[in-house]
């Protein structure tokens, strides 16, 4: 399980057994799978409980609508209990059950590619999916990020600034791509299980865009973090059909994304106060983007 504070675990087991008690589920032997961005609990009858941040309401609606939505095209993905009005909220925080999936592993970035090349591919669909915005959520990674300078998170929010600046410029090019885009597509978010299937995991940065944002979180792990080998990545490449690196704007994308990996960790490093690896790592991150650790790629690793 993912390392969290005791609170959040209290906190979303209280919210899982009020939930699951409006629902008609049973929690006996509920177990949690992760305590992170969203709670994570298996529970009994083969299904997953997925318990938001408060204020997840919206995000879950279009979760459970974009699942459907890939089952209705054949795209694996998780899927929606059956029979389940979803998703109910408890204390500002969304609850969604899920069928379990079959005994997996983390994806590969070969199997990212191929879920990514076949979305890409899709109509947009007939609901509404906002259009790509990278900032708010860093923006509010920032605003929680308690534990580190002051000088450096003045440093932060300016080069967020700078950024979204680029960005805004960037999205203006004539001819840039845009698509139904995962929006946060990495080997974390793709569950390879032993029959072969992959399947995508956390639906609700659904979003439509340029397909070179979907690109870069697999980029970046090669040109920023040196988190994959030349190799996987010219896989990646040929299995997709595009080198993300080589186009126009590449850099703002790469720059942008550096950045959330950033306010993420500062984030998890107020979270856990007393976890030296998770303070460490954010100093690091950010001493990277201020220049100070000379040229990428840089050796980041995951923080809890």
């Amino acid at each position: 399980m993912t390392l969290a504070p005791t609170d959040s675990v209290t906190v979303s087991r209280r919210v899982l057994i009020d939930a699951c008690r409006t629902l008609g589920l049973d929690t006996g032997g509920a177990e949690p799978i992760r305590i992170a961005e969203n709670a994570i609990w298996r529970l009994p009858g083969k299904v997953v409980a997925r318990i938001s941040r408060p204020g997840g309401t919206p995000a879950a609606s279009r979760e459970i609508t974009v699942a459907n939505w890939l089952a209705d095209k054949g795209v694996p993905a998780v899927r929606p209990a059956p029979g389940i009005a979803q998703p109910i909220t408890i204390d500002g925080r969304a609850v969604t059950i899920w069928e379990e999936l079959p005994p997996h592993r983390d994806g590969s970035v070969n199997e990212v590619a191929h879920l990514l090349k076949a979305l890409h591919a899709l109509p947009e669909p007939d609901f509404d999916l906002e259009p790509l915005e990278p900032f708010r959520k860093i923006r509010t990674r920032l605003d929680q990020a308690k534990a580190i300078k002051e000088t450096d998170l003045e440093w932060l929010y300016r080069y967020t600034d700078s950024l979204e600046e680029a960005w805004l410029r960037l999205v203006e090019t004539p001819g840039l791509s845009r698509c139904v885009l995962h929006g946060d597509a990495w080997v974390g978010n793709v569950a390879s299980a032993d029959d072969g299937t992959a399947y995508l995991l956390d639906l609700d940065s659904f979003t439509v865009g340029p397909r070179e944002w979907d690109l870069t979180s697999t980029a970046v792990k090669l040109t920023s973090t040196s988190s994959i080998t030349r190799h996987d990545y010219e896989d990646f490449c040929t299995v997709y059909g595009a080198d993300v690196t080589t186009s126009d704007g590449y850099e703002v994308l790469r720059d942008i994304r550096e950045l959330r990996m950033t306010a993420y960790a500062a984030r998890i490093t107020t979270e856990h106060p007393d976890h030296p690896h998770a303070r460490d790592e954010t100093q690091y991150r950010i001493e990277c983007l201020m220049g100070g650790q000379g040229q990428r790629p840089w050796r980041w690793t995951a923080v809890p």
